[in-house]
């Protein structure tokens, strides 16, 4: 049988350019793609702040999560992307205020850069809404 899909948008104006949505949910299954630090306005929050930056990544995702009709509790999977691994343990300090009751399986990774050199961080769950 067939499920239905539904695209989750935050207003970003870059998704109808590019061609991506913040979050999709199929059945039970949701994904938020990469969220950056950015404000309602496209702003980078908290510049050279690695944690405030995952608490603002985290925000947006909680956001996203919540117009799919899930939360927090149903992450599954983080995915932290760093652009210098050294900054590892104030982003999973800052994961934690959002991720310790559900506890999801967790990455952390580094790459070299992202397309806004003020981002340090980009975070991508999956969810899975209980039966």
């Amino acid at each position: 049988m067939s499920q239905k899909r539904e695209l989750i948008s935050n207003g970003n104006p870059m998704e109808s350019i590019v061609g991506f949505g913040r979050a999709v949910r199929v059945g039970n299954f949701i994904a938020v793609g990469g969220t950056a630090p950015v404000d309602a306005d496209g702003n980078t929050v908290g510049v050279g702040d690695v944690y405030l930056q995952t608490r603002q990544c985290f925000e947006i995702i909680k956001d996203a999560l919540e117009r799919a009709g899930s939360g927090l509790h149903d992450i599954v999977r983080t995915r932290v992307i760093l652009t210098e691994i050294e900054n590892w343990k104030q982003a999973i300090e800052a994961r934690k205020l959002y991720c310790l009751d559900a506890r999801p399986v967790d990455t952390i990774m580094a790459i070299e850069r992202f397309v806004n050199p003020e981002w340090l961080v980009e975070i991508e769950v999956d969810a899975v809404v209980a039966d």
